[in-house]
């Protein structure tokens, strides 16, 4: 594993948020602190990056204040604990909480998800890095929290209905494709209330044609197939796998990145049926998750090859896909669906969720 680190320019990789937090904290470093006296860390973790923020509380301020924000590739790092002490080392701090927002579940001290790079065990983490005390949460539940201090100049609109604000005020899901597929729903209320989901691993569900015939390509007679395991990066090169095959044509590319690429420059007529299988599931999935949550407030679709072919996506049947549910039409032609590059929205998300306990803890 490499020592270094990936970095991101954090020009590059922000976001604006409603509350100006972000513009604050850009003149304000090592200046807060939190509710517990000190700045404290964030993670966003999934199976390619990890995003770390030096965070902090302001009494009054709707939002945590990023101090410090990196990206790095976990595949160049032999573990979590190395990736924390080569960012404390980079920002000349030392912080002993650690809010974890991480792919997977918590199941006996140990976190379950088979797309990471390595282990995360939250007491071995804590020793080795050299923290106080570590809590952890889904990365999709800490983005569903950090949406909330999502404004219209963050996000690109794929559908965006005219509606009335009585129609906009239900539950709210977050989608992301990435190494896996993750999903959560914020709930309505005075109070945040997050709704972490395995949705991801729902039956995948195929439409008569080409899309039976991807199917039998991907497994074996009466096997689960879960939507992950085509609303993904590795899902779009098996999708793309089993296309080769049907067409009895050479694989050309390997990664989901040139796939992409292809199918939007429009350069190669297999990487276009890829992706356009792609969007007709995603428009459907994210038509069934809709109605399942009763979404009038909205669908997020997160994640960073996402909104590189978002005018892809415009064209492609995922909006007929969406709405096509029969009798339930009229309710989807309500709800707006949005891509958003998450950028800081875990890390942000995370210490917010932190900030709500938090402050439940000190008026309980």
């Amino acid at each position: 594993m490499k020592s270094g680190c990936q970095r991101y320019s954090q020009a590059a990789d922000t976001y604006p948020l409603s509350s100006g937090a972000a513009q604050e904290a850009a003149t304000s470093f090592g200046a807060a602190v939190s509710f517990s006296g000190e700045p404290f860390l964030a993670a966003d973790v999934g199976g390619t990056h990890a995003r770390i923020g030096l965070m902090a509380f302001r009494p009054g301020q709707p939002a945590p204040v990023v101090l410090a924000y990196h990206v790095y590739k976990c595949a160049e790092y032999a573990g979590l604990e190395a990736i924390v002490r080569v960012f404390c080392d980079e920002k000349a701090t030392k912080a002993y909480r650690l809010v974890l927002a991480c792919a997977g579940f918590l199941h006996e001290g140990s976190v379950v998800n088979s797309n990471l790079q390595w282990p995360i065990v939250p007491a071995a983490l804590e020793k080795a890095a050299g923290l106080n005390d570590i809590q952890v949460l889904n990365d999709f539940e800490a983005l569903a929290y950090g949406t909330a201090y999502l404004d219209a100049s963050s996000v690109t609109p794929l559908h965006n209905p005219r509606r009335d604000e009585e129609t906009a005020t239900g539950s709210v899901v977050i989608v992301g494709p990435g190494t896996g597929l993750g999903v959560a729903v914020r709930l309505p209320g005075a109070q945040p209330k997050v709704l972490a989901t395995e949705a991801g691993h729902i039956q995948l569900a195929a439409r008569v044609g080409r899309e039976q015939q991807v199917l039998a390509e991907l497994t074996q007679d009466d096997t689960h197939v879960p939507y992950d395991h085509v609303l993904s990066g590795p899902g779009l090169l098996r999708l793309y796998g089993a296309l080769c095959r049907i067409k009895q044509l050479p694989v050309v590319f390997h990664e989901p990145a040139a796939i992409t690429d292809a199918a939007c420059a429009g350069t190669n007529a297999v990487a276009v049926e890829t992706l356009q299988l792609f969007c007709g599931w995603l428009g459907s999935f994210l038509g069934d998750l809709a109605m399942l949550y009763g979404a009038t407030g909205g669908i997020y679709l997160a994640g960073g090859f996402l909104s590189r072919m978002t005018a892809f996506v415009e064209k492609s049947t995922f909006t007929s896909r969406f709405l096509d549910k029969g009798v339930m039409r009229p309710f989807l032609q309500t709800i707006p669906v949005h891509v958003v590059d998450h950028a800081q929205l875990g890390v942000i998300g995370a210490a917010s969720w932190l900030m709500c306990r938090e402050t439940e803890g000190k008026t309980a």
